[in-house]
């Protein structure tokens, strides 16, 4: 069980007993004190098992729009349990809550000491991105790595989502981000768990170029990447196909992590499904086997040009309750 602790007595307390039997992490007395008293202030967090406290995680403000995970100790005879996992996942959805767009995370750079090593790839496993290292916070021998992670919520990622079709930066897309955009495309739900879509990352030059060069009237010629997504007819149960609410929800998840991830892009399917074809044309260059359909192709890149939302009917002219009228 998770519990957001109030009183100051008890942070203190908790964070005592944790922290005193982790002297691996926290051998330095001083330090460790500091810790311990800094915590009655901050917003608390304890794990219980059998309503005995476990670990702990302290939340620190560190600026108007980012909060650092200032403090966190799980007893060791509990790691793995996944203590760790929901004491962040509670810290970080009040972060968000709050109105945070960042949460950073301080420790010693990876290769230092081996303890610290498991600690920087939990914080990896959360999805804390690597900062910078600055060797001047601690001393030379803990250089300072810091992570970050954007809070942005879903919702508010929904909200700023608007199609981009202006000129993008050549700036090549890291490979672990088309990973993370093509896994949020095949997370998608499918009826009936057929998965009729499937994807194809293209990031080769020569390969991405034959495939702008196939689409007339041209569109997305500077994107750097592309998804292109694919679909097979399988019924779902008896006649019934969903694949088209099959592949339009892994390319809207996709959208959303592209926007999340600081990349913009539109959903071309129409302009290559169309009377002309280009989407068999496309199928040709990325050697697409019979069965599979190219419905859509989704540039990736950061933006160069301003672009604003397109105006929206007002929320009480779409949306009803219990009845149209």
């Amino acid at each position: 069980m998770i519990r957001f602790i109030t009183d100051t007595e008890e942070k203190k307390k908790i964070s005592r007993e944790i922290l005193e039997a982790l002297t691996e992490w926290f051998e330095v007395e001083e330090s460790r004190e500091a810790f311990i008293r800094e915590s009655a202030d901050q917003p608390f967090w304890a794990a219980y098992s059998e309503d005995v406290p476990v670990g702990f995680l302290c939340l620190k403000e560190t600026g108007p729009e980012t909060v650092e995970l200032a403090v966190m100790g799980v007893l060791k005879d509990h790691h793995r349990e996944g203590w760790g996992r929901r004491l962040f996942a509670a810290a970080k959805d009040h972060a968000a809550r709050e109105g945070y767009s960042f949460i950073q995370v301080k420790t010693v750079r990876s290769g230092m000491y081996e303890d610290y090593d498991k600690t920087n790839e939990f914080y990896k496993s959360l999805g804390f991105k690597e900062l910078e290292v600055i060797e001047t916070v601690w001393d030379e021998a803990n250089p300072c790595q810091i992570y970050v992670m954007g809070l942005k919520s879903a919702v508010e990622t929904i909200a700023v989502r608007h199609s981009y079709r202006g000129r993008f930066s050549e700036e090549p897309v890291p490979e672990e981000d088309l990973k993370t955009i093509a896994s949020a495309g095949i997370a998608a739900p499918s009826g009936c768990n057929k998965q009729t879509t499937d994807i194809i990352v293209v990031n080769d030059p020569d390969v991405l170029g034959k495939i702008k060069a196939s689409i007339d009237p041209p569109v997305a010629q500077t994107a750097p990447a592309m998804i292109v997504v694919l679909s097979r007819k399988i019924n779902a149960y008896r006649d019934r196909c969903f694949a088209i609410q099959d592949y339009s929800a892994a390319i809207e998840n996709m959208l959303l992590a592209i926007v999340e991830l600081g990349y913009q892009s539109c959903w071309y399917e129409g302009h290559i499904t169309d009377e002309d074809r280009i989407c068999d044309k496309i199928a040709s260059i990325l050697n697409v086997p019979e069965g599979y359909d190219v419905v859509c192709v989704l540039p990736v890149g950061k933006a160069l040009e301003e672009f604003h939302a397109p105006s929206k009917k007002p929320f009480s002219e779409r949306v009803k309750f219990n009845s149209f009228t």
